[in-house]
């Protein structure tokens, strides 16, 4: 890979996702006081500054992995069903092995306050002896990849007090620790010029420059079939698939390389009600999941077709609808269900499961539907092809030349009107940026567009317009100062926004009614 890859390891609870964010500068894993909140390998690409900005920036991708060893609390091994979680252990030593096998630095983390541990001792073992995790190997292995240099990290060394005990872990054998506090940033400048230092340069092209063709988010609710889905893509147990609801917490970028065309795929914790959240992970999760929406160009909506639309289903598909993102609603399992009797004793079939889903997934009646079984591989490359062709269909501009005359002649032949007779003028149309297609209307009275008038407008506009599978934004307001730029074909900054204000506007925006469907 043209980028060097950095493993944080260790054992649970030691602040292995805290010092991951501390390096990303931003809050990508979650972090919580429970062992085995993190399952999967969590990463994000980034660029570590040169020391005192003496040189250029080296690009790396950082992985941060599940806890090694004892990976339940006390009192915390079953879930709120019975589920045995520690059967997950397995799983989850796999993912730290294929990260550490796959990495050219290991960070090991070590926690400074608690001391060294037989785990640690444990783990220190099996890094020299290359053996961490379980005995799977992937498709893919690699003996003869070069080893990985092993520093180890004192973390939550939080002030000067704390340095003799963090130097305890030069014990381990691999040289003398790099210390650091994700909590009062102690020693942070000092902890990522080491990084800087030992990270390699990276081989070829860094894979950031053009970016990836496209973004994808699969969200849904438990057990729908997401990582599934996302591991047939990638060939590979990219990411833990089990039985158990839940397995999932954080959202996961998986990078994949399809038919010459990069994409990132989001794999995204399933969702549940409000009332049956166990504490501070499922709230992150459901946070993690509106992100991933927000940064996707296309959102798959991954439903089972063994189960009957829950309101979980229901409120994503708001939260899609509010975000104004293209969307591909993936009935999984269709294997299991075709042909079988349905509601009214005929054959179940897609045209019909589509009416069915259609009436209860109000505000996604757009969204193209594909039946896909994840576990087989049936239609998989099909929908990717078609989160293609959804991207593209966002992406499109209409002229603003064109644009004026399809809505002035569909005002023209029926537009809003005052009961006393008021008529509309309309000064200028223009699309402001696409993805989604925004379009602003400058009128003389925007009061008398009623939402019934606006979808009419919207439903004669989507029979011209290249935009019948995404959703359109569509801004009617008055003339103001600043619209005389619109007007000359200047170009507005409309790309710019903040990540969380967008995310309380799409709270905003949901209907009343659906925020029973979290409420504790």
């Amino acid at each position: 890979m043209p980028i060097p890859r950095v493993a944080i390891v260790g054992r649970p609870n030691v602040g292995k996702s805290s010092l991951l964010n501390l390096i990303a500068h931003e809050k990508v894993a979650i972090v919580d006081d429970l062992p085995g909140v993190t399952r999967d390998r969590v990463g994000t690409i980034l660029d570590l500054d040169a020391p005192s900005a003496e040189g250029p920036p080296k690009p790396v991708e950082v992985i941060d992995t599940g806890g090694y060893g004892v990976y339940v609390a006390e009192g915390q091994r079953f879930d709120e069903v019975g589920n045995d979680l520690s059967k997950l252990t397995g799983d989850i030593e796999f993912q730290i092995a294929e990260a550490a096998r796959t990495s050219d630095v290991i960070l090991f983390a070590v926690d400074a306050q608690a001391g060294l541990t037989p785990g640690d001792w444990e783990i220190a073992k099996l890094l020299r002896e290359k053996s961490l995790g379980s005995d799977r190997k992937s498709k893919d292995q690699d003996d003869d990849r070069p080893a990985p240099a092993i520093r180890v990290v004192a973390t939550k060394v939080d002030g000067l007090n704390w340095e003799p005990h963090a130097l305890e872990a030069s014990g381990l054998g691999f040289g003398e620790p790099l210390m650091v506090s994700s909590t009062t940033k102690y020693l942070r400048r000092a902890f990522l010029d080491a990084l800087y230092a030992v990270t390699p340069e990276a081989d070829g092209v860094d894979e950031r420059v053009e970016g990836a063709d496209l973004k994808i988010a699969i969200v849904g609710r438990r057990n729908a079939g997401k990582s599934t889905l996302i591991n047939n893509l990638a060939g590979e147990e990219r990411v833990i698939v089990s039985e158990i609801p839940g397995t999932t917490r954080d959202a996961i970028d998986v990078r994949l390389d399809i038919d010459g065309r990069s994409v990132v795929a989001i794999d995204t914790a399933g969702l549940r009600r409000k009332k049956s959240f166990q504490g501070r992970v499922d709230h992150f999760a459901f946070d993690r999941a509106q992100r991933a929406i927000l940064r996707a160009d296309v959102v798959v909506l991954a439903v089972d077709a063994t189960e009957k639309v829950s309101q979980v289903d229901e409120l994503l598909a708001q939260i899609i609808n509010a975000a104004y993102k293209p969307c591909i609603i993936a009935v999984n399992k269709w294997d299991l269900v075709e042909g079988r009797a349905g509601r009214d004793g005929k054959p179940l079939s897609v045209e019909h499961y589509g009416e069915y889903l259609r009436k209860d997934l109000k505000g996604l009646t757009l969204a193209p539907i594909a039946v896909i079984s994840a576990k087989e591989g049936t239609n998989v490359r099909q929908l990717i092809d078609l989160c293609f062709d959804i991207k593209e269909q966002a992406e499109e501009r209409v002229g603003t030349g064109k644009l004026n005359r399809i809505v002035r002649d569909i005002i023209d032949k029926r537009g809003p009107a005052s009961s006393l007779g008021t008529l509309v003028k309309v000064f200028f149309v223009a699309q402001v940026r696409s993805s989604p297609p925004t379009i602003v209307m400058i009128v003389n009275r925007p009061d008398l567009f009623s939402e019934q008038y606006k979808r009419f407008l919207m439903n004669r506009l989507r029979e011209v317009l290249p935009f019948e599978e995404v959703p359109i934004r569509m801004i009617i307001r008055t003339r103001r100062h600043r619209d005389m730029d619109l007007e000359r074909g200047e170009a507005i900054d409309t790309e710019g926004h903040d990540l969380d204000e967008e995310l309380q506007q799409i709270l905003r925006d949901l209907p009343k009614d659906a925020e029973s469907y979290f409420e504790d």
